[in-house]
C-alpha cells in the first residue's frame, strides 16, 4: 500500500489510526453517554453535540496559523497529543457528581484535536510536493488510516460496554489510543522534521517564504483563496449530513432499530469506516485506470458527485422512517442503517480526502496551513449545524427531519455545479 510513496507517509498514518482510535470511541458514546449518565434531553443534547464538535472543527483555524507562524507543524502535533490524552483522562473520571470533569475533558479533546489535525494534515500535502500526481491516492491512504482507527473505535466501545456496562471505561480506553498515537509520531519525528515547511517555528520572512513553494502574484493568490472559500461553503451541507451519524443515525438506532449484544447503538459507527477501507482501495485502483487513460474526473467533479450520493443517503433514512422508523419502537431491520451508512461512505470518499487534497494543491503556499484550517473551519460550521438540527430530531415525524436534510444536501450539489468551472480552474 506504501509503495512509490514517501516514508513519512506509514509514520503518519499509524499516528493517525492510534488518534481516530480514541477520538471515535468517544464519538460512539457521546449522545448516548449525556443520555443515560446525565438525562438530558435531545435539545440539551444537541447543544453539546453540536458545539463540541464546532468547536473541533473550529480550532483547526487556530492551529493553523500556530503551526504555519508559531511552533511549526511538529511541535503543534505534539502539543494536541498531550491535551487530548489528558482530556480523555479527565471524561474517564466525569459523572453527574463531577460535571466538572465532563466539560474539562470536553474541551481539552477539542481543542487537542484541533491543533493536531489540521497539521497533520498539511504534512501529507508536503510529503508530495515533487509527486503531486500521487497527492490524490496519498491522501486516500491517509484517510485509511484515520477509518481504521474509526473502525476498531467503536467494537470497543461495544465490547467495553458488554463487559463493564461502563462508558467511563471507554474514555479510558480512548486516552490508552491517543498514548500510543503520541508514542509512535515521536518515535518516527526525525523523519518528519525534513517535510515540516516551518520545524523551526519562525515567522516566515518574504525571502524564505519562496522555500514553501513557487512565487506567484498577490492576483493569483486572491483568486486561489477565493476558489477555496467557494468550495468551504459547498461542503459545509455535507457535514451537517455526515455528523448526524453521531447524532440522528445513533438515535435511530437506539429507539428505531432491533438491539442485541452484536449490534448495539455505539456499534453502527464501524460501519462507515469499515466500508471506507473496503472501498478505498477499489476506488483509488479505479480512478489510477481512468488517470492512465487520461479520463479521470478532476477533483471538484468527485466532490459533485459525492454531494449527490450524501443526498441520496438521506432518501433511504426517510423511507425507512416512513416504514416503521417514525414510530421510535425497536422494530427496524438493521440493514436500513447499514446500507445507509455505506451510501455515506461512498460520499465521504469522494469528498472529505478529495477536499484535503484540493487545499493542499490550490492553497497559497505561504497560508497553507491558515487554508487547511479554514477547510476544518468550514467542517466546523457543518458539524455545529449538525447539532443544531439535532436538537429538532424528535419536534418532526423522522421522515420530515431526513427530508430536510436531503433538500440541502441536493441544494449544495447544486452550488457545487454552478462554480464547478471555478474549481476546476486550479484543480491538477
Amino acid at each position: 500500500m506504501f509503495k512509490n510513496h514517501p516514508k513519512g507517509l506509514a509514520i503518519i498514518f499509524f499516528t493517525e489510526m492510534w488518534e481516530r482510535f480514541g477520538f471515535y470511541i468517544m464519538m460512539a458514546i457521546f449522545v448516548l453517554y449525556m443520555d443515560k449518565e446525565f438525562g438530558w434531553s435531545d435539545s440539551q443534547k444537541g447543544d453539546f453535540y453540536g458545539w463540541f464538535l464546532g468547536a473541533v472543527y473550529f480550532i483547526p483555524v487556530l492551529g493553523g496559523w500556530i503551526g504555519d507562524r508559531l511552533l511549526g507543524q511538529i511541535k503543534t502535533i505534539i502539543l494536541g497529543a498531550v491535551l487530548m490524552v489528558f482530556g480523555y483522562i479527565a471524561l474517564a473520571f466525569s459523572s453527574l457528581q463531577l460535571i466538572s470533569f465532563f466539560y474539562i475533558g470536553l474541551f481539552l479533546v477539542a481543542f487537542g484535536t484541533g491543533v493536531f489535525k489540521v497539521n497533520m494534515s498539511v504534512l501529507v500535502g508536503n510529503l508530495y510536493k515533487d509527486n503531486v500526481h500521487l497527492k490524490d491516492a496519498g491522501y486516500n491512504i491517509y484517510y485509511m488510516g484515520v477509518n481504521l482507527g474509526a473502525f476498531i473505535a467503536p467494537l470497543a466501545a461495544t465490547v467495553i460496554y458488554n463487559l463493564f456496562h461502563s462508558y467511563n471505561i471507554s474514555f479510558a480506553a480512548a486516552s490508552v489510543g491517543m498514548l500510543a498515537s503520541l508514542v509512535i509520531f515521536l518515535r518516527g519525528k526525525k523523519i518528519l522534521y525534513s517535510i515540516d515547511t516551518n520545524e523551526a517555528g519562525k515567522f516566515l520572512s518574504d525571502n524564505n517564504a519562496a522555500e514553501k513553494g513557487p512565487i506567484m502574484s498577490k492576483k493569483e493568490e486572491r483568486q486561489r483563496i477565493v476558489t477555496l472559500c467557494v468550495l468551504f461553503v459547498i461542503v459545509i451541507f455535507f457535514w451537517v449530513g455526515f455528523y448526524q451519524n453521531g447524532f440522528a443515525l445513533t438515535l435511530f438506532a437506539e429507539r428505531s432499530t432491533i438491539k442485541s449484544d452484536v449490534l448495539r447503538p455505539e456499534t453502527y459507527q464501524s460501519f462507515n469506516p469499515f466500508f471506507i477501507l473496503l472501498l478505498t482501495p477499489l476506488l483509488v485502483m479505479f480512478f489510477n485506470r481512468l488517470r492512465k487513460k487520461g479520463k479521470e474526473p478532476s477533483t471538484p467533479v468527485k466532490i459533485f458527485i459525492g454531494m449527490i450520493i450524501m443526498g441520496s443517503s438521506m432518501l433511504i433514512m426517510t423511507v425507512a422512517s416512513l416504514s416503521g422508523g417514525n414510530h421510535d419502537i425497536n422494530i427496524m431491520s438493521p440493514m436500513w442503517l447499514i446500507v445507509t451508512y455505506l451510501v455515506v461512505t461512498l460520499s465521504e470518499i469522494h469528498i472529505s480526502p478529495m477536499g484535503m487534497s484540493y487545499v493542499s494543491k490550490v492553497a497559497p503556499p505561504k497560508i497553507q496551513g491558515l487554508m487547511m484550517g479554514l477547510w476544518f473551519g468550514a467542517t466546523a460550521v457543518g458539524s455545529y449545524g449538525s447539532g443544531m438540527l439535532g436538537k429538532f430530531y424528535s419536534n418532526f415525524a423522522h421522515h420530515e427531519y431526513f427530508l430536510i436534510l436531503f433538500g440541502l444536501l441536493i441544494f449544495s450539489a447544486v452550488l457545487a455545479l454552478i462554480f464547478l468551472k471555478r474549481l476546476k480552474i486550479f484543480s491538477v
